[in-house]
């Protein structure tokens, strides 16, 4: 799946892994990272960023999740299937 030529990454993954491997260096598209727990309680804030938003975590799994509550929430929210490793695998040459 290819990213959008517009809109918002939401990363999920944890704190180290997002530092080992920022999502900033594979996309153009403004990278927010975000935890599951503040999507599940809606504290997430993200309703004023680009659509749509594009959900990322290190499998795919937690991302259909993130991706289903923000889309509870009305927002245009789609998870990234295969999570970083498919980006990866999508933005190398």
């Amino acid at each position: 799946m290819p990213l959008p030529a517009t809109g918002t990454v939401i990363d999920l993954r944890p704190d180290d892994l997002r530092t080992a491997q920022p999502l900033g260096a594979l996309t153009t598209l403004p990278v927010v990272p975000v935890t599951l727990n503040a999507i599940e309680e809606g504290t997430h804030s993200l309703a004023t960023l680009a659509p749509p938003l594009v959900v990322v975590c290190e499998r795919g799994v937690r991302s259909g999740l993130a991706a289903r509550y923000l889309r509870a929430d009305g927002l245009d929210a789609h998870a990234y299937p295969g999570g970083v490793p498919a980006l990866l695998r999508e933005v190398s040459p």
